[in-house]
């Protein structure tokens, strides 16, 4: 018994010893990628001096990309994440999760609510799967400390961040989203110069409502938790998790004094109000939409506009949802800094064709049957490099289009496989886990080694369901 525990904090304390903070991670990528670029992608014509200021100014350039792909979406990310953070933090998740705690009595059955929560509502909206999953996980950890229980939080924390691995096969995907755009397919191989008879659109019924992705998704909901459950049955509860201050947020205030104008922002039916009217806006939108499949409308726009008529609506006043919005946007100020770095990273790959050279790299050998599963292996390599599901679309997508075109192989499978690889290596990339270990206190050392753990179950699910 207590070799295995010794083990266990082994494991951790070599994450620990290795891994350095999130924002020395991107840092340390962007110069792995500008010395990879360098080295293998230099024209001969050119010193090696210029080339360097070259990829130099490609990297400059990135930072601050002003397209559709570039800060342009990372507002969209942002907003994507704070507006479900903020309904995350509504009267009603907040007894959702309270009612959830009653049933987190051991490090198992946490493990078990916490990532069967974050992932089912992943799967609605990235951004409330990944706060959801926080918040229940930091409200676990400060139930086991006051109770003076051992847990292990650091399992906890990767059930919670399961959510990331199954987002992209939902109804926020970025690339399933963005396919279904009509026009956005010979757009973007239009942009980056590729010429083929491509689809104006790929429809729901084909990618995220089609029956290979409804089984993966049903497998990620019963294995992920089971196994996850299993683990932390076999493993030692570390340690009585301990907290500086609590998480409880008060977003209620007292009106009797307020007075003039300021009345608004109090007002139970002014914001409730608002909040209402936008979302029969936008199922009047729904409802009246002539795109090309029935659930086009689903795009990233659409779901910031509901979310953000939901957020109001259950807060119910503008005083609440703006401190709610300050709470929200100090949990992703990691994210906000590091995206122009991933950007910088993505204009070397573009530039360098660095992107080009990895993903031929794995796709070359492949067929008409396995060219999706490559193509998923592929896009869980470059995931590590481009964390942003929308950015390694737009960069890797014309790739894969072409491939799939050349082979002859299904088009809306390798989408999703190119979806399944961006969320797998999400498990090893602490990118988005910036907002959890925020809320959670936790580092990423104690998180990565369980969430491997999802990491190796990813694989097996996404690799049995793209050969199958």
């Amino acid at each position: 018994m207590g070799s295995k525990k010794s083990n266990s904090n082994k494991i951790i304390n070599l994450f620990k010893s290795i891994l350095p903070s999130p924002f020395s991670i991107a840092i340390l990528l962007s110069i792995v990628t500008l010395l990879l670029a360098l080295l293998l992608t230099k024209p001969t014509e050119i010193s090696h001096l210029s080339y360097l200021t070259n990829l130099v100014g490609s990297w400059e350039n990135g930072l601050w990309d002003n397209s559709g792909g570039g800060l342009y979406f990372a507002f969209q990310m942002m907003l994507i994440l704070v507006l479900g953070h903020i309904l995350a933090l509504t009267p009603i998740v907040d007894r959702l999760i309270k009612l959830l705690l009653k049933y987190c009595t051991t490090t198992e059955s946490s493990a078990l609510v916490v990532s069967l929560g974050s992932i089912s509502l992943g799967l609605i909206n990235w951004g409330l799967g990944l706060i959801f999953g926080a918040i229940i996980a930091r409200k676990v950890g400060e139930k086991f400390a006051q109770e003076n229980k051992k847990l292990n939080y650091g399992l906890v924390g990767a059930a919670a961040y399961s959510t990331m691995m199954v987002w992209h096969a939902g109804l926020s995907g970025s690339a399933t989203t963005k396919a279904m755009e009509p026009g956005h397919l010979r757009e973007m191989m239009n942009k980056a110069g590729m010429q083929g008879d491509f689809p104006n659109t790929v429809p729901f019924e084909d990618t995220i409502g089609s029956s290979l992705n409804i089984l993966i998704i049903i497998a990620c909901l019963v294995l992920i938790p089971s196994i996850l459950f299993l683990v932390a049955k076999k493993s030692k509860d570390i340690a009585v998790p301990e907290f500086k201050d609590s998480f409880a947020h008060s977003l209620t205030s007292e009106t009797e004094e307020i007075k003039g104008a300021e009345k608004i922002d109090y007002s139970k039916y002014f914001g409730s109000g608002l909040g209402i009217l936008l979302l029969i806006y936008g199922i009047y939108k729904a409802i009246h939409y002539s795109g090309a499949s029935s659930l086009g409308f689903i795009q990233l726009n659409f779901i910031n506009f509901v979310f953000l008529g939901l957020s109001l609506a259950l807060h119910r006043s503008i005083n609440n949802f703006s401190k709610a919005l300050q709470i929200a946007i100090e949990d992703v100020s990691g994210i906000l800094i590091q995206f122009p770095f991933y950007f910088g990273i993505l204009a070397i790959m573009q530039s360098s064709g660095l992107i080009v050279i990895f993903s031929n790299a794995i796709t070359h050998i492949a067929n008409t049957h396995t060219l999706p599963f490559f193509t998923f292996i592929s896009a869980g390599f470059v995931n590590m490099f481009i964390p942003s599901g929308g950015g390694q679309w737009a960069v890797q997508g014309p790739i894969i289009l072409e491939t799939t075109q050349q082979l002859g192989s299904d088009l809306s499978k390798t989408i999703l496989a190119m979806a399944y690889g961006d969320q797998w290596t999400n498990m090893l990339q602490p990118f988005w886990a910036l907002p959890l270990l925020g809320i959670t206190k936790l580092k990423p050392g104690q998180l990565l080694p369980y969430s491997f753990i999802v990491f190796l179950i990813g694989f097996v699910i996404f690799g049995i369901g793209l050969l199958w």
